[in-house]
């Protein structure tokens, strides 16, 4: 039997992801009361610009004191859409500390304090869902600490980033430079004004925080994270990478080691095999890999962003917390029972692609192997080219630490016969 009265939602900020909400819970709300088994109402809309119209929003919900909206006490779920650390913390604190659960898309809030606010929801006997904060639609969150919470998670390899990968795809299908590549993404509205936070790795970085934390039952922040930006990627990379039958793509990783005594994350571009299934994800798509002792190999693609794709993940974890509400319970908190260390990039194992500028001239080859056996890089495959006393070299090794790559390239760079590094990448999923 369908409960009458109401349950009450609070909405904080109103730009292209919350008015999606906002419109999806007016057009859907009778489907959305029979799924939940209650009404939902929308009880106020906290936003910085009262005086916007925004279309199918009743003025007398909105306001600017979102503090006072999440005090209310009578408000059930609070959806926090505003992004950013503060007021956003303090927000979602205050919405538990006043009876409300939450439901957020804020990844870089997730990433620095999610532990915190875990706690936070814990003590006062809340939900905080947040699938929206990861992949956009692509359902992730709930499939890893839900559907998989039997089975042991090693690698989560993705790419988390609809901006980049639309860029990193022009480069390749078009032979484009990174900047007229971006000048596209950005007329098309798929990069900010300012895209650093996409195109230095920051958003995938925290993306990748939150996924190793839920896979690992690890606390990973942020700050554990190894992060390169893609600004560096050239059109010659991408010749390159064809020439091994390989793309670049803008990877977030998250490994448990082999052992299984420590993780890593990280994120930066690599090379990426054509038969990968990640190899294949065009445009602003954004796609994730999983890999699991049981379950095997999962791939997960999708938009991953955008008002309504984002929306459709807000309004999946909403049913989700007004039906454990109506019940008297809560869903899956945090899982941080392993407490596994967070291994540095010094640590990862990987192969890489190294291009060399070096003088045409008898025995450089023997001096760049020499160094690469005295770092323990062993050499899988190399090729040479050049004339008029200039040349290019061009090292494939196996897998190798990343401290050992690191060393090898500073004794490179020592070489009177290598002129210099032109580039750098690591090659993944294989």
């Amino acid at each position: 039997m369908m409960r009458t009265r109401p349950l009450k939602v609070a909405l904080l900020g109103c730009g292209v992801v919350g008015s999606e909400v906002a419109r999806i819970m007016t057009t859907h709300a009778d489907d959305l009361a029979q799924r939940i088994g209650a009404p939902v109402e929308l009880a106020g809309v906290a936003v910085r610009r009262p005086s916007k119209v925004r279309e199918g929003i009743d003025p007398a919900l909105v306001t600017t004191d979102a503090t006072a909206l999440v005090k209310r006490g009578d408000i059930d779920v609070v959806v926090e859409v505003i992004g950013g650390i503060e007021p956003a913390r303090s927000l979602i604190t205050t919405a538990f500390e006043h009876g409300a659960s939450v439901v957020s898309a804020n990844k870089a809030l997730l990433a620095q304090d999610g532990a915190a606010l875990h706690a936070a929801a814990e003590e006062h006997g809340r939900d905080l869902y947040y699938e929206a904060a990861v992949a956009g639609a692509i359902p992730l969150i709930r499939p890893l600490r839900e559907s998989l919470a039997g089975d042991k998670v090693n690698r989560v390899l993705g790419i988390v980033n609809g901006t980049t990968n639309f860029i990193l795809d022009k480069m390749d299908s078009t032979g484009a430079g990174y900047q007229e590549a971006l000048d596209e993404a950005t007329a098309l509205g798929y990069a900010e004004a300012d895209p650093t936070a996409d195109v230095e790795g920051f958003d995938a970085a925290a993306k990748a925080a939150i996924l190793a934390g839920i896979a690992f039952h690890t606390r990973v922040r942020l700050d554990d994270v190894h992060r390169e930006g893609m600004t560096e990627v050239t059109a010659a990379d991408f010749r390159s990478a064809k020439e091994m039958g390989c793309t670049i793509k803008l990877l977030a990783i998250c490994e448990r080691a082999r052992d299984g005594a420590s993780v890593t994350a990280r994120v930066h571009p690599a090379m990426i095999p054509l038969s990968h299934p990640l190899a294949s994800v065009r445009g602003a798509y954004n796609a994730v890999f999983v890999e699991s002792d049981a379950a095997g190999q999962l791939m997960f693609y999708g938009p991953g962003a955008g008002g309504s794709p984002t929306a459709s993940a807000v309004l999946g974890d909403l049913v989700a917390v007004c039906r454990n509400k109506l019940n008297g319970t809560t869903g899956p908190g945090e899982s941080a029972y392993a407490a596994l260390p967070v291994s540095p990039m010094g640590d990862v194992v990987t192969r890489y692609h190294i291009s060399l500028d070096v003088a045409d001239k008898p025995g450089v080859l023997a001096q760049v192997a020499t160094v690469f056996a005295e770092h323990g890089v062993s050499i899988d495959t190399v090729r040479q080219s050049g004339k008029d006393g200039e040349a290019s070299l061009v090292v494939v090794t196996h897998r190798a630490f990343d401290a050992a790559l690191t060393g090898t390239v500073e004794a490179l760079r020592k070489l009177d016969t290598v002129r210099g590094v032109a580039s750098i990448m690591r090659v993944e999923g294989e």
